[in-house]
């Protein structure tokens, strides 16, 4: 059975750093076209960023120059570092496998003083 878990969300005031991890468990994983996406309260699920099996990555506009997504294909695992958070970046953050629609369970990160 092929799952993703993510981790490493919390509580940071503004201006902190966090970083998620979305380890997955599927073959092929190498290839798999990965992605982190956020929820917040009484808002769509949008899409923050994916990254390709050859590392070419996609930011939301509001996310370009703080948040990097990486992967480490040994681990079978995706990254999203988030830098100088704000309010606005309160959310359920999910990772999700686009090659195969398999999303995690999500991960809250909340950013408040």
């Amino acid at each position: 059975q092929a799952h993703l878990v993510e981790s490493g969300g919390g509580l940071v005031q503004p201006g902190g750093s966090l970083r998620l991890s979305c380890a997955a468990s599927r073959s092929m994983f190498s290839i798999a076209v990965m992605g982190w996406y956020r929820q917040a309260p009484g808002k769509q699920r949008e899409l923050v960023a994916t990254i390709t099996g050859s590392d070419r990555t996609n930011y939301a506009d509001s996310v370009k120059g703080r948040f990097t997504i990486s992967r480490d294909d040994a681990k079978k695992t995706v990254y999203l570092q988030m830098n100088s958070l704000k309010p606005d970046d309160t959310a359920v953050y999910y990772c999700s496998d686009r090659s195969t629609g398999i999303w995690g369970q999500g991960t809250q990160v909340t950013v408040s003083s």
